[in-house]
């Protein structure tokens, strides 16, 4: 276990517990190292995702309804 790491209970899925353990043992890694990098990748992507809002903040607003018909006028739909 990586120094400094904290412990948390988390409830899975028995089947997904299950599928977590055999990839663990199949790559040699321990469920910790597993579960810690899919959270590091949902971070990253959730701050890519902050990043792509913030510059995108200055662009104009459209209604669904609107983007509908300018998909539709431009033959997208």
């Amino acid at each position: 276990m990586a120094t400094g790491a904290k412990r948390a209970i988390v409830y899975l899925d028995p089947e997904l517990h299950k599928a977590l353990r055999l990839k663990a043992v199949e790559t040699s890694q321990s469920v910790s190292e597993l579960v810690n990098k899919v959270v590091r990748e949902a971070l990253s992507e959730d701050a890519e995702d902050i990043e792509a809002f913030e510059e995108r903040v200055g662009e104009p607003l459209i209604s669904y309804d609107e983007m509908i018909k300018r998909l539709r006028r431009d033959a997208r739909i």
